[in-house]
């Protein structure tokens, strides 16, 4: 069994946070995390009734029975409840009318910040507007616009209509658009005319101009001039200022618990993105789970999670109205002019709860920032991470640079559930290195290459039961085919090695690097069993590269070798490295694979060497000694050496580079 890690942060034993006082109303002991977190996995009917009736969520009909029929995929949640995601979120639990509730800073332009008042009054124009324009009841409405205020708004408006929204961040190319909007069919498209990021410029108004007329669907071009406020709009369409122009009526319409609420898309590496349709209700409960329990926000905090509008931690980021928290939309490059750049504008607004990326933060730690030197760090109290596993290195840092008083939660979720499945709780200790806990509500574990439950060895990350906010299903897949045909081929090919550890104190889920594996065989997954393979999600505390979706990719350069002298002392070139049989499930298919390249090897025979690094590059069209003509810049290949050769010189034995 492995040895308990370094323990860096530990809940305060006079604290009383909101999962304590949950903890306690439904009889479990609030500094037993782990008997709560059976208890809700174990009885998720009585578990999801309680966070029902604990946040007082506002609907029509009883909360019971919370789980009706508990099957994998297609399990029925709350059947006689109606409600409104738009509603919940409005409540603002604990703000008065003149509370600032959001705040949004650019680097396009100055903040903007709007009272609970002035975020009700526009959500209501809003709301009219798209009356106006004909958009109703399952509807879609789409937005092409940044991390601002004015996005958050055309979400709640359209969901307080019953319409469904979905959104791309304007870094987005026209293809990547296209991809998944031609899917939904938008009505409506929110479109912005540029952005600043950092001291770049950054035009989009071609590219709207060619998403607009691939999309036969849309009828109404919202404008907003985020960029130049004095640029006129294309023609045909209206602003952002004219939809909002006439006031209207704060109305809800509540909805079934499973009624589409928007639609996220997967990154569209196995073909096109898919659209992930999710709902009132279980956004609602999941959210105010997470947020208000997992994260304890409430109306005293200013939560900030840095983050485009084409990632699901945008949707989550805005649900901190749920709690009553004022969320803080940042927009921009948070490396310009310096990595402090998020640091000081977080300290400057008070926030509460700082979330960013694993990335983010090492690459702080790499430039031997210290936020504690610069900035006042007394009001943080959290800092969460997630996009990429954070090395116990990333998690000392933070105790150090920005304070041994803030809680580490590092987090891992997915656009499935659009939250997170493993994460932190302000009652469980933060180890080096590990994800403190299994999420309450997610019954997680980690299986073997045999459908089996591990514990302390590397497995696939599982979930077993499930959770409200799982997909409603795939947009446009009405008998629920596709859906459940995705849902249990899995990712063979992106593995989640990790390891639960189980001692007297909890369970704790610790990282692994992600490794390239063979391929395996597709396994079905067990039944009534959902396998979600844990994904990388985009790294960087930046945005990703221009015309590319989340989960794009950057080509690595090509990493130069160093040659040492003796070739016994030196790693053997790739080509001729012994290929070995894959450690993590030894899949059938990777040995076959593996047997038919020694098979094409062996009737070929044996490859040369590459050639020595010293000897200049042949020219274009030069030929080397075998006759065969060289591309442009292409060093030539020589026969292979004898053993004790160094990389230079083969012809020299021992010979010892400069």
């Amino acid at each position: 069994m492995p040895e308990t890690p370094e323990v860096l942060w530990s809940p305060d034993p006079a604290a009383t946070p909101r999962i304590a006082a949950f903890a306690t109303s439904v009889g479990v002991d609030p500094h037993d995390y782990d008997a709560l977190w059976r208890w809700s996995v174990e009885e998720p009917d009585a578990f999801w009734q309680a966070v029902w009736r604990f946040f007082d969520v506002p609907g029509d009909g009883s909360p019971t029975p919370a789980l009706a029929d508990a099957s994998m995929p297609g399990a029925v949640w709350f059947p006689d409840v109606r409600l409104n995601y738009a509603e919940a979120a409005l409540r603002l639990p604990g703000r008065a009318d003149d509370d600032v509730v959001v705040v949004g800073r650019s680097q396009s332009r100055d903040d903007v910040r709007l009272t609970a008042a002035q975020l009700r009054d526009q959500v209501a124009r809003a709301r009219a507007g798209l009356v106006r324009a004909g958009v109703g009841r399952g509807d879609r409405v789409a937005a092409y616009a940044p991390n601002v205020p004015e996005t958050l708004v055309l979400l709640l408006a359209a969901a307080s209509l019953g319409a469904v929204f979905s959104s791309c961040a304007p870094e987005f190319g026209v293809q990547s658009v296209v991809d998944r909007w031609q899917q939904t069919e938008p009505v409506l498209v929110l479109a912005v005319d540029g952005y600043r990021y950092g001291a770049k410029t950054v035009e989009r108004r071609a590219e709207v101009e060619r998403i607009v007329e691939a999309l036969p669907s849309v009828r109404t071009l919202v404008w907003l001039p985020y960029l130049d406020p004095d640029a006129p709009a294309p023609t045909a369409a209206t602003t952002w200022d004219a939809l909002l122009a006439e006031p209207g009526e704060l109305a809800f319409e509540r909805l079934p618990f499973d009624a589409p609420l928007y639609v996220l898309y997967s990154s569209g590496t196995t073909g096109l993105p898919k659209p992930i349709v999710h709902g009132h209700g279980g956004i609602t409960v999941e959210h105010l789970k997470a947020l208000g329990l997992q994260h304890d926000l409430g109306p005293d905090d200013v939560f900030l999670w840095f983050s485009t509008t084409g990632w699901m931690m945008w949707n989550l980021l805005v649900s901190g109205l749920l709690t009553g928290s004022t969320v803080l939309l940042w927009d921009g490059n948070p490396a310009h002019p310096g990595l402090d750049r998020l640091w000081r504008d977080a300290a400057e607004l008070g926030v509460t709860y700082f979330g960013t990326s694993a990335p983010y933060l090492l690459q702080c730690r790499k430039q031997g920032l210290r936020p504690r030197d610069i900035v006042d760090t007394s009001t943080l109290r959290a800092v969460g991470s997630t996009g990429a596993p954070l090395p116990a290195e990333g998690f000392r840092w933070v105790y150090d640079a920005v304070g041994e008083h803030v809680h580490l939660q590092s987090v891992s979720g997915g656009t499935d559930v659009c939250s997170a499945f493993v994460g932190a709780s302000p009652t469980v200790p933060v180890y080096a290195g590990e994800i403190s806990c299994r999420s309450l509500g997610a019954a997680v574990e980690a299986y073997d290459e045999h459908a089996r439950p591990v514990v302390g060895s590397l497995g696939e990350l599982v979930i077993t039961a499930p959770l409200p906010s799982m997909p409603v299903g795939f947009w446009g897949d009405t008998d629920g085919s596709r859906y459940r045909a995705r849902l249990l081929r899995g990712h063979p090919r992106r593995v989640a090695p990790w390891r639960l550890d189980h001692d007297h104190r909890a369970r704790h889920v610790h990282h692994h690097r992600a490794q390239r594996r063979h391929p395996q065989p597709r396994r079905r997954a067990p039944r009534n069993e959902r396998v979600l393979h844990r994904r990388r999600e985009p790294s960087g505390g930046g945005r990703q590269p221009r015309g590319a979706p989340r989960g794009h990719r950057r080509r690595r350069p090509r990493r130069r070798r160093r040659h040492a002298a003796p070739l016994r002392h030196a790693r053997r070139p790739r080509r001729h490295r012994r290929r070995r049989a894959p450690t993590y499930g030894r899949a059938r298919a990777a040995r076959a694979a593996l047997a038919a390249s020694r098979a094409r090897r062996a009737a070929r025979g044996a490859r040369p060497a590459a050639h020595a690094v010293g000897q200049e590059a042949r020219g274009a069209g030069e030929e080397d000694p075998a006759g065969r003509a060289r591309r442009p810049g292409r060093h030539p290949r020589r026969p292979r050496g004898p053993r004790g050769a160094g990389r230079r010189g083969r012809d020299r034995p021992g010979a010892v580079s400069s």
